[in-house]
């Protein structure tokens, strides 16, 4: 076949790969993490791997490659091109591929059993708009205890973390089988720190008039039944809950206590606890204002 036919080709999955992620952008207009690729960088912040190790060469599924480094803007949750301005490079690809020309391997950041691309973002797209499998592509592997599954979102995988921070926690802790008390339950990554060290400040509140030092498990049932428990009746009595529907009553104990510990030092230490509630926000609420501008091309006035 001639040149001719090929670039036509090229051209023509290009097109089509591009209908293709509209209809996906259309489809997902109200919920744009569902097609958004993911960012490599955003992802490392998340799980904090420990180090990274060169893998060396290998046969990777391509369904397994979920995001990239430096183009997830380029393209959505598919790796289909989302402007035209890629189709230039994006069609030399395809052309390539068409006429069985072998190209380089591509370069991959694993991470939580996903990669992500490096270098090679163009022949990851073309490879998955033809149906390829697998594609050769140079690994350099980072470390990291929690596993991911495909067609995560940067929400899932914040729930992933969540989880696994839990289960560090509870079993360094022992923290369910002192309290019987397994809903200890958050929203977002490192409350479960926060706990622990409230956990140690009360520890050594306590040591302070003591001759000898009380053991950790004993500092965590008095901090559970004098400081947790009292917090979470305030907040059952004011039906915080009603206001924060999304959030769980550890993360209102979190924000409480961060505000009763301001007010204290604002004010003095006999600031009662229900002061500490009565303008509480969650402080990771994201303003909406100018929402309805966004949807219907009006500029916002406020």
């Amino acid at each position: 076949m001639s040149n001719f036919f090929f670039k036509n080709q090229a051209a023509e999955d290009f097109t089509k790969a591009r209908n293709m992620a509209l209809f996906n952008e259309i489809q997902n207009f109200l919920y744009p993490d569902k097609r958004r690729l993911l960012s490599f960088n955003d992802v490392k912040k998340i799980l904090k791997p420990q180090n990274e190790v060169y893998a060396g060469m290998q046969i990777v599924p391509i369904n397994k490659i979920v995001g990239s480094e430096g183009r997830y803007q380029d393209f959505d949750n598919h790796f289909l091109p989302r402007t035209n301005l890629l189709k230039s490079r994006w069609a030399r690809v395809d052309e390539a591929h068409l006429n069985d020309i072998v190209l380089p391997p591509i370069q991959l950041y694993e991470i939580g059993g996903l990669y992500f691309v490096r270098d090679g973002n163009h022949r990851v797209s073309v490879a998955k708009m033809q149906g390829v499998e697998y594609i050769d592509a140079e690994v350099i592997s980072l470390k990291s205890e929690i596993h991911l599954k495909p067609h995560v979102t940067p929400q899932t995988i914040l729930s992933e973390v969540i989880k696994y921070e839990k289960r560090i926690f509870y079993a360094n802790t022992q923290f369910g089988d002192l309290t019987e008390d397994w809903h200890l339950d958050f929203t977002s990554p490192g409350q479960y720190d926060v706990i622990y060290n409230h956990i140690l400040g009360h520890k050594y509140y306590i040591n302070e008039g003591l001759p000898t030092e009380i053991a950790f498990g004993d500092a965590l049932i008095s901090w559970y039944d004098k400081v947790y428990l009292p917090v979470m009746h305030v907040i059952k009595r004011y039906r915080l809950l009603r206001k924060f529907k999304h959030r769980t009553a550890s993360d209102l104990y979190v924000w409480i206590i961060k505000q009763w510990d301001e007010l204290k030092t604002k004010y003095g230490s006999e600031v009662p606890l229900d002061e500490a509630t009565k303008s509480l926000t969650d402080p990771e609420a994201k303003p909406i204002r100018g929402l309805w501008a966004r949807l219907f091309g009006k500029r916002d006035q406020t």
